[in-house]
């Protein structure tokens, strides 16, 4: 008869092996997270630019199945629980792009990677003091 040390073992290795530990744990933190989670203080405020920003990383989260960072994500920033339309966040952000599938976040990346002018930095502004976005709460 197995020891319970053994049993723990193949059960650990079995839901390794099928890929459900790393996402059973996941879920755990997510619910940790959102039991901890005080309602009571108040969030910052969410910026327009946190919102395109939190939007693309949520998009690059689910199309790589990290839902339960996704979720946790969503319940801390105060991110509406709706995702923002795709064309909305594209036309936002004064971008434009092929049929491709992949969140806008690889594309942005892309663009840079490849960009013809090796040579040369693209300069970035500081983000501007912008208009708030209202939250869940609001």
């Amino acid at each position: 008869m197995a020891t319970i040390t053994e049993l723990k073992c193949a059960v650990k290795e079995t839901l390794e092996t099928r890929g459900v530990l790393g996402q059973l744990k996941a879920r755990i933190r997510a619910e940790v997270f959102s039991a901890l989670d005080d309602q009571r203080e108040p969030r910052p405020p969410l910026t327009h630019e946190n919102l395109l920003i939190n939007e693309l990383i949520r998009e690059y989260l689910e199309f790589n199945k990290y839902r339960y960072t996704a979720s946790v994500l969503t319940a801390e920033s105060g991110q509406p629980k709706d995702p923002l339309d795709r064309q909305f966040l594209a036309d936002e952000l004064k971008v434009s792009e092929d049929a491709s599938s992949k969140p806008l976040l690889y594309g942005l990346v892309s663009h840079f990677l490849n960009s013809s002018d090796k040579g040369g930095k693209v300069f970035l502004r500081g983000a501007a003091i912008s208009k708030t976005v209202p939250g869940p709460d609001v």
